[in-house]
């Protein structure tokens, strides 16, 4: 079962998701005096803490966690996987590559289960041997004239395939924890607990200089907080004025502001876009 590669493709919407929770809460779980769309754009904005997020995501009113939709890709698991994962999932959103308009001849490959894998070799060579049988029964048939789509029904649930999942937070949850358990293969519970993890890279923290702190010269430097910390959380201070400062016990000195990463995809060859000039080159 290696080979199989799982990829948030909307990393940005998991702080998204949570911020959009926390609103739809507040706007109906407490009450309001809202005027105007300032007012409204006042409680969308208002912070909240992890502690906040956790509280509501365990309330039993799913529609406050269903307003944002994260999208999940998920390269070389098998059809067996496919046809699990689907099962009892009437809010999420499958989408899987084609078979009407694919060739898999000469080109398929097969997953194997793991205890199998781990098994000895003439195990696996009958394990591979039936798949290459189904896949000459799917060449047989296409080479006679039969469509792709009803030669596919040969095809072995080994086949690898590509499938994308677009679900809510709160549908991602109730997958995940549905997934994970023994009654399912165990192909199936490492692709869900690869995304489970996967979900929660994407978000660093940073101590930010509280306004009152910064007027007066005392400032927080800005290294990030890796998602995976799981340590007491430090502040690097800076005093930028010209006069000592004195901090005594329990003074606030920073706000700890939690963000999404985005991971780039770089490139060797930017093109012609424009030139090596740099500060001001391009104009006041």
């Amino acid at each position: 079962m290696d080979h199989i590669e799982t990829k948030i493709l909307n990393s940005y919407t998991i702080q998204e998701a949570a911020q959009n929770m926390v609103f739809a809460a507040r706007l109906t779980q407490q009450g309001h005096s809202i005027q105007n769309m300032d007012d409204l754009m006042a409680l969308y904005q208002k912070s909240f803490t992890d502690k906040t997020v956790d509280r509501i995501a365990s309330l039993p009113h799913p529609t406050v966690q269903k307003f944002t939709v994260i999208t999940v890709a998920i390269v070389g698991a098998s059809r067996r996987f496919l046809a699990q994962i689907t099962r009892h999932q009437n809010e999420v959103k499958f989408m899987s590559a084609s078979l009407q308009y694919s060739n898999y001849s000469e080109k398929a490959a097969f997953t194997i289960p793991y205890e199998i894998l781990f098994s000895e070799q003439r195990y696996i060579d009958l394990y591979l041997k039936s798949c290459l049988s189904d896949l000459r029964c799917y060449q047989e048939l296409c080479s006679v004239g039969f469509h792709h789509d009803s030669a596919g029904y040969a095809l072995p649930h080994a086949l690898r395939n590509i499938l994308i999942i677009c679900a809510t937070p709160y549908e991602w949850k109730h997958m995940i924890s549905q997934r994970i358990c023994r009654r399912n293969t165990d192909e199936t519970r490492i692709v869900m607990l690869d995304i489970w993890q996967k979900l929660y890279e994407f978000d660093a923290g940073y101590v930010f200089p509280r306004s009152s702190m910064a007027a007066k010269g005392l400032v927080c430097e800005l290294p990030p907080i890796d998602s995976g910390y799981r340590g007491e959380i430090h502040a690097i201070i800076s005093n930028v004025s010209s006069e000592s400062q004195i901090l005594r016990k329990d003074t606030r000195v920073g706000q700890l502001v939690i963000t999404p990463v985005l991971i780039a995809d770089f490139v060797l060859d930017l093109g012609e876009a424009r030139d090596i000039g740099a500060f001001g080159s391009t104009g006041e």
